[in-house]
C-alpha cells in the first residue's frame, strides 16, 4: 500500500506539472514539484483514482516514512484517542499535573500555530484536535491567549499552541487589547519545535505577502523549522492562483530548494515596502516601525525597514493548502506532524485535551457567540462572570454567566427582541459545551450595565 501511495503522489505531480505550466521537464524539475500533490482516493467502479492538487509536501524524512510504510495509509483516517474537559476546575487541575502515562517509546512535538488575525488558526487547531475546544469566528482578535491542545496518537503526543493574531503596540492600545496579545505568539513561538504560519489565500491583501509582524517574528527565531499553511482555498475561485501565492510567500524556495514555477504576467504588484488594504493607514501610507516596535523583537530599525521590503520567507520547510472550516486536506497536515514527532518524554497525560479550565472554556465559547452576532465594537466591550457552576442530580451541568455592558442601547442589542438574541447565544453555547464536557449543559445568560 505504501508503494501504491508513493506512486500515486508521482503520477498527480505529473498533472500538476502539466496544469500547472511547469517550466522545466518533470525529470528535471525540484523535489518541490515533483512529489507536489497529497492524492486523495477515490474509487469509480472498483478502478481509476481522483487527484486534487491541494497539499504539497516536500520533507525527505516524512516521504521515507511514506515509502517505508511507517505513515498512516492514505485510505484510513487518523482516529486518535480524543477526551472530554473534565467539568470540575479540581479534575481539570488534578488530571493537568498528573504524571504522564510514558509509552515504551514516547515521541513529542510542540507546535506553534501562529498568523495574523482571522487567518483561521483556532478552527485548524480544533481541526487537528477533534474537538472544538478554541474560541472562532468571523470578527478578529477571537482569541486573547495562548491556549494550549494535546493530540495523544499511539507513542506520539502533539503540543498545539494556539496564538492571537500577531499584532502591533499602536494596535493593541488603539483598540484597547490585553497585553498578551502582544506578547503571546513571540513567546509560544520561542518554545516551539515547529511553527505553522497560517495565511488566509481568500484575503486579497494578505495573499501576496506575510504580514510584518510574521516577518519580524520568523526573523528573530531563524532556527525553529516553519511550516507554511495557505487556508481557506475553498475560496479561492482560481486555484492556480495557489502556486502563484507559493512562490511569492516562500520568496521561490522551499525547503532549501528552488521552485520552479511559470513566470506570473499581469499588471505589476503594489511597490514593495508600501502596505495597502486595511490594515494600511487612512491614506494606504507606508506604516514605519516604532520604538515599541523595536524593544519588542529585538530588531533595529535598518533590519525592520529590511523587513518591509520582502514578501515572504524562505526557510519555509514544507507547503500546505487546505480549508480549516471544513476539514478539507487537514488529515495530511496531521499525519505529517506525527511524523515529525521526536524521541522524548510526554509533557500531559494522554486524557489531557487543553489546558483551559472549564469556566475559560465557557467564557470563551460564549465570547465567539457574542463576536458572532453582535455589531461593531459591542463584543469588545463586554466582560463576563460565572455566577453558578453547579452539577445537578440527573447528571446536567447548570451555569450561570453574567454579561456585563457598557451602555444601555449596548444591553438591547444583546438581549434582542423578546429576547430572542441572548436566548439563541445560550442555546448554541449551551450545544458546544455539551460537545465539550459530554454531558448535557443548562446555560443561563443574563445582562447587566457596567456599574
Amino acid at each position: 500500500m505504501a508503494l501504491r501511495v508513493c506512486h500515486s503522489i508521482i503520477r498527480s505531480s505529473l498533472r500538476l506539472s502539466r496544469l500547472c505550466n511547469v517550466s522545466a521537464p518533470l525529470e528535471n524539475a525540484s523535489p518541490f514539484l515533483r512529489i507536489g500533490c497529497a492524492a486523495r482516493r477515490s474509487w469509480n467502479d472498483g478502478i481509476g483514482l481522483r487527484f486534487t492538487p491541494v497539499c504539497f509536501i516536500t520533507s525527505d524524512t516524512f516521504l521515507n516514512r511514506l515509502v517505508k510504510g511507517n505513515a498512516t495509509e492514505a485510505d484510513g483516517v487518523l482516529d486518535p484517542y480524543v477526551t472530554s474537559v473534565p467539568p470540575d476546575s479540581g479534575e481539570q487541575i488534578s488530571l493537568l499535573v498528573k504524571v504522564p502515562d510514558q509509552p515504551a517509546n514516547p515521541k513529542v512535538l510542540k507546535v506553534a500555530v501562529i498568523g495574523a488575525p482571522n487567518a483561521g488558526k483556532s478552527t485548524l487547531s480544533n481541526q487537528l484536535l477533534g474537538r472544538k475546544v478554541f474560541a472562532v469566528s468571523k470578527k478578529v482578535h477571537t482569541t486573547r491567549s495562548r491556549t494550549l491542545g494535546v493530540i495523544t496518537d499511539d507513542d506520539t503526543q502533539i503540543i498545539l499552541l494556539d496564538t492571537p493574531g500577531l499584532t502591533t503596540p499602536v494596535k493593541v492600545k488603539r483598540h484597547q487589547l490585553e497585553k498578551s496579545m502582544l506578547v503571546d505568539p513571540w513567546n509560544t513561538v520561542q518554545e516551539a519545535d515547529l511553527v505553522l504560519v497560517m495565511v488566509d489565500v481568500s484575503d486579497k491583501w494578505a495573499c501576496g505577502k506575510l504580514d510584518n509582524e510574521i516577518l519580524k517574528c520568523l526573523t528573530q527565531n531563524p532556527d525553529i523549522p516553519t511550516v507554511l499553511v495557505l487556508n481557506k482555498v475553498d475560496l479561492l475561485r482560481n486555484k492556480s492562483k495557489l502556486l502563484e501565492y507559493t512562490a511569492e510567500l516562500t520568496c521561490g524556495v522551499v525547503n532549501g530548494r528552488k521552485i520552479r514555477v511559470k513566470t506570473r504576467t499581469g499588471p505589476p504588484r503594489a511597490d514593495k515596502g508600501q502596505v495597502r488594504g486595511p490594515e494600511a493607514g487612512e491614506e494606504g501610507r507606508e506604516v514605519g516601525p516604532t520604538d515599541d516596535c523595536e524593544h519588542q523583537t529585538g530588531l533595529s530599525r535598518e533590519q525592520q525597514r529590511f523587513l518591509r521590503t520582502q514578501r515572504g520567507w524562505s526557510h519555509f520547510k514544507d507547503v500546505f493548502m487546505l480549508s480549516a472550516v471544513d476539514g478539507e486536506e487537514v488529515e495530511p497536515l496531521k499525519r505529517y506532524l506525527l511524523v515529525e514527532a521526536k524521541p522524548g518524554s510526554w509533557l500531559y497525560h494522554s486524557e489531557v485535551l487543553t489546558d483551559q479550565s472549564p469556566e475559560e472554556v465557557c467564557t470563551n465559547i460564549v465570547r465567539e457567540k457574542l463576536l458572532e452576532y453582535l455589531p461593531k465594537e459591542v463584543p469588545y466591550t463586554m466582560t463576563q462572570s460565572v455566577d453558578l457552576w453547579q452539577d445537578r442530580d440527573n447528571g446536567e451541568l447548570d451555569i450561570a454567566v453574567k454579561l456585563y455592558v457598557a451602555k444601555e442601547t449596548h444591553m438591547k442589542m444583546v438581549i434582542g427582541q423578546a429576547g430572542q438574541m441572548v436566548g439563541r447565544i445560550a442555546r448554541e453555547a449551551g450545544e458546544d459545551l455539551c460537545h465539550v464536557f459530554r454531558r448535557e449543559v443548562k446555560l443561563r445568560l443574563s445582562v447587566k450595565v457596567k456599574g
